[in-house]
C-alpha cells in the first residue's frame, strides 16, 4: 500500500523518523513524503532530515510566512495536486499544525483515508488554533491513534463511536523517538560543551505559542519571569525566529542565554542536562518527562493532563510570581517514580500493526 505523509513543522519531523523507520521494514508499506515547508529555516527543518536519517520528502511545497487562511489554503491545494499524482491508498498526517488540518481536508474531499497520529488531545481552549486543527483532522479521520488514556476518552466522550472510524490508543511515538535518539545524541551533539554548561545546573525554556507571542503582556511577563528566574538558577532558551523578531521589535530585553534555534540531537542534550523545563510547547512537556524532569507550562492549561495529574508538570500560564515560585521550588526536587503514560517506546509499531491490519496485510 502507499502511504502520503504530510509533516511540516518540527515535531512532526521527530514523529515521522521514527514511523518511517517502522514503516521500512514491512515491504508491504511504501511511503511518500510532503514537506509543505511550514518550518523553511535550515536549523527548524533541514537539520532535522540529516541528523535523524528521515528520507528526504518526494514533495516540498515551500509554502510559509503566511497568515493562517492563506497558508492552510495554499497547502490544500498544493497536496491536493500530489494526491491526485500519487493516487495513495491514505495519507497520514502528525498532530495539530495547518499542515495537518491541510492534509486531512485535501484527502477527506478526495475519499481518501486520513489517518491521525496523535489523535483525541483536547485543551479545551478554541482560542488556539492547534485545538481547532486537531478537533476537525479526528472528525474527518478514518484511523485515529491515541498516545494516552485521556485522548480516548475525549473521543468517547465526543461520540466518535458512532462515526465512521476506528480510534485506538497505541502510546506516543515521541517517546519511541526520545528513547531511540538520545543515545545517538550523546555521541554526537556538543552543545553542553559548547554552551559551558557541564557541571551546570540550568532550566531550559521555549517559547512559541501565539497566545504567548503575540500577546505582548504574556510575553513581557514571561521575560521578567525568566530574567529574574536566572539570578537563581541559569536560563537557556533556543529562540524562535518569530519570537526575536518581537523582542526586537517592541525592545524587550532578556538577561539570560539566548540561543538560535538548535537541531532534535541538541535538544536532547539540554533534556539530558538540565535542571527543569518551562515552556509552552505541548511536545516538550512530554519530552521533559521521557527524561524525568519537572516542566513548568506557561500556558493556562495542557492536553497532556496526566502530567499535571501525577505531579510531574505544573502548570503556571503567564504570571511571573508563579513561575518564579514554582521554579525555585521544583529544582532541586527529586523526580518522583515515572508511571508508563505513553507506551514506553512501542507506539511506532502498535501504529503500523493497525495499518497493516486494517488495509489487508
Amino acid at each position: 500500500m502507499k502511504i502520503l505523509t504530510i509533516i511540516g513543522a518540527r515535531p512532526q519531523f521527530v514523529k515521522a523518523a521514527i514511523l518511517s523507520k517502522e514503516f521500512a521494514k514491512h515491504d508491504f508499506i511504501h511511503e511518500v513524503i510532503v514537506h509543505t515547508g511550514q518550518h523553511f529555516d535550515n536549523n527548524m527543518s533541514a537539520v532535522f532530515f540529516e541528523e535523524m536519517q528521515i528520507p528526504k520528502p518526494q514533495y516540498e511545497l515551500n509554502i510559509n510566512g503566511m497568515g493562517h487562511g492563506a497558508m492552510t489554503g495554499n497547502m490544500i491545494e498544493q497536496i491536493e495536486k500530489v494526491i491526485l499524482s500519487e493516487q495513495p491508498d491514505a495519507v497520514l498526517v502528525y498532530g495539530d499544525t495547518n499542515s495537518t488540518l491541510a492534509g486531512a481536508l485535501a484527502a477527506a474531499k478526495l475519499n481518501i483515508p486520513v489517518l491521525h497520529v496523535e489523535a483525541g488531545l483536547r485543551s479545551f481552549n478554541m482560542r488556539m488554533p492547534e485545538e481547532i486543527n486537531r478537533i476537525l483532522t479526528d472528525r474527518i479521520s478514518t484511523l485515529l491513534f491515541c498516545p494516552t488514556d485521556v485522548a480516548m476518552a475525549n473521543l468517547l466522550a465526543e461520540g466518535f463511536a458512532n462515526y465512521h472510524c476506528k480510534f485506538l490508543k497505541v502510546g506516543d511515538v515521541m517517546e519511541d523517538a526520545a528513547l531511540y535518539y538520545s543515545k545517538l545524541a550523546t555521541g554526537t551533539s556538543s552543545i553542553i560543551n559548547d554552551l559551558s554548561l557541564t557541571n551546570t545546573r540550568f532550566a531550559l525554556c521555549t517559547i512559541h505559542r501565539a497566545e504567548n507571542t503575540d500577546n505582548l503582556n504574556n510575553l513581557r511577563a514571561i521575560i521578567q519571569a525568566l530574567n529574574d528566574l536566572n539570578n537563581t538558577i541559569k536560563v537557556v532558551l533556543p529562540l524562535h525566529p518569530r519570537t526575536k523578531k518581537i523582542l526586537q521589535l517592541n525592545n524587550i530585553s532578556t538577561s539570560f542565554t539566548l540561543i538560535d534555534p538548535i537541531g532534535y540531537f541538541d535538544m536532547l542534550q539540554l533534556l539530558q542536562h538540565c535542571s527543569l523545563v518551562l515552556t509552552d510547547s505541548g511536545g516538550l512537556q512530554k519530552e521533559a518527562f521521557f527524561f524525568n524532569k519537572y516542566c513548568i507550562t506557561l500556558r493556562e492549561e495542557t492536553e497532556w493532563v496526566e502530567l499535571i495529574e501525577n505531579g510531574y508538570n505544573y502548570i503556571a500560564g503567564t504570571d511571573p510570581d508563579k513561575i518564579i515560585q514554582l521554579a525555585e521550588s521544583l529544582y532541586p526536587k527529586p523526580f518522583p517514580p515515572k508511571k508508563d503514560l505513553y507506551g514506553s517506546g512501542h507506539a511506532a509499531a502498535n501504529i503500523t500493526g493497525v495499518i497493516l491490519d486494517y488495509f489487508g496485510k
